[in-house]
């Protein structure tokens, strides 16, 4: 799938689907009821257009997620570094971290992290 760009509300019930899936219709309408004070019109409207889209599977009203939410989100998150930060990814470090300071946990799992990804 190379369009795997999802808007905010469908974002959102797929999150509800990898969270909680495989799970009934009725279970999704009343997830989207309580998370998102939808009615169970707009959840079946989006939910129809995420397996139209080829996203999940509605089969004998049971629904599951087709697409990994890990290459959604590795998707989304190549597509901001890529439109704001012109695909530069220590620019974009710079940006998130401004405002913040890092534990000594999540320096240690960065470093971590760039060292397994390393060329060479």
């Amino acid at each position: 799938m190379d369009d795997l760009k999802l808007c905010d509300s469908d974002y959102a019930v797929m999150a509800i689907i990898w969270e909680h899936g495989p799970l009934s219709s009725r279970q999704l309408v009343e997830h989207c009821a309580g998370k998102l004070g939808w009615k169970k019109s707009t959840t079946y409207t989006v939910l129809k257009k995420l397996c139209d889209r080829g996203f999940a599977e509605n089969r004998n009203s049971i629904v599951t997620a087709l697409v990994p939410q890990a290459q959604v989100q590795a998707f989304e998150s190549q597509r901001v570094v890529n439109r704001t930060f012109s695909g530069s990814l220590p620019k974009f470090l710079v940006s998130f971290l401004e405002e913040r300071k890092l534990t000594q946990e999540e320096a240690r799992e960065l470093l971590a992290l760039i060292e397994s990804h390393k060329e060479g």
